[in-house]
């Protein structure tokens, strides 16, 4: 089975489209959202509905921490994030505020964990950025693979029986082996707002068989999501990290 993964939508309805038709181009039999379809972008409405759709037809998804701080008014966020979460939750109507307040921290399928930020506490929020923050994740879990988003930077650890983890950039739109001899940890780049210096937006395409992942790269209309960004009010730096990718 190949599967598309989803992170950080950030309520970029042009990215957000491009990555689901990317996705069912590639064959993707199945959808999994790792959170954060709303917050920084212009369109929260639309990317909640079209992932709950998703999830109503079979698609698996969990709740990122700007899901949450939309029903959270003691939310503490940098002001730029503030004042998008705050614009946001007056977009969003009780249905979908209520979508987001049902949606798990985590997900577990096998020997596979799904979740936000981290494996060693999902609700605090902590992030993956580096081994040793990688080798916490593992270790707190028995699981051979964590997949996870909350950076906006693709990366990918893997960690041998006695051994320390190793990071490893994992190339764009090419297949990783993901040998069952060790466990994985991969932290999906952005749907809705790359910060790893790539505008394209980037998900997930993970396979069963053979075990691989590949990070998919998808250029979209970033002018057009800046624009609405703009539109709307919201702060301009929102605008310009879709397009330089910062």
């Amino acid at each position: 089975m190949l599967t598309a993964i989803f992170a950080d939508i950030h309520a970029n309805r042009e990215a957000l489209t491009a990555c689901l038709a990317d996705a069912r181009r590639r064959g993707a039999e199945r959808l999994v959202f790792l959170g954060d379809m709303v917050g920084y972008g212009a369109d929260p409405g639309f990317c909640v509905d079209t992932v709950a759709a998703e999830v109503a037809a079979g698609a698996l998804a969990v709740r990122g921490n700007h899901d949450e701080a939309v029903g959270d008014l003691q939310a503490s966020m940098n002001p730029d994030a503030t004042r998008a979460i705050q614009w946001t939750r007056g977009q969003l109507d009780d249905r979908q505020k209520a979508f987001l307040a049902a949606l798990p921290l985590t997900v577990v399928e096998d020997d596979v964990l799904w979740t936000h930020a981290n494996g060693w506490a999902p609700g605090d929020w902590g992030y993956v950025r580096s081994e040793i923050d990688a080798e916490r994740s593992l270790r707190a879990t028995p699981y051979r693979l964590t997949l996870c988003g909350h950076t906006h930077s693709p990366m990918l650890y893997h960690m041998a029986p006695m051994r320390p983890p190793v990071a490893f950039l994992p190339p764009r739109d090419k297949p990783v082996p993901l040998s069952r001899t060790r466990r994985w940890l991969a932290v999906l780049g952005a749907v809705g707002q790359p910060r790893d210096g790539d505008p394209a937006a980037c998900y997930g395409l993970l396979s069963d068989s053979p075990p691989e992942l590949t990070m998919a790269r998808v250029p979209y209309d970033a002018d057009a999501a800046a624009a609405r960004v703009r539109a709307a009010g919201l702060p301009e730096s929102l605008a310009a990290r879709l397009l330089n990718g910062r």
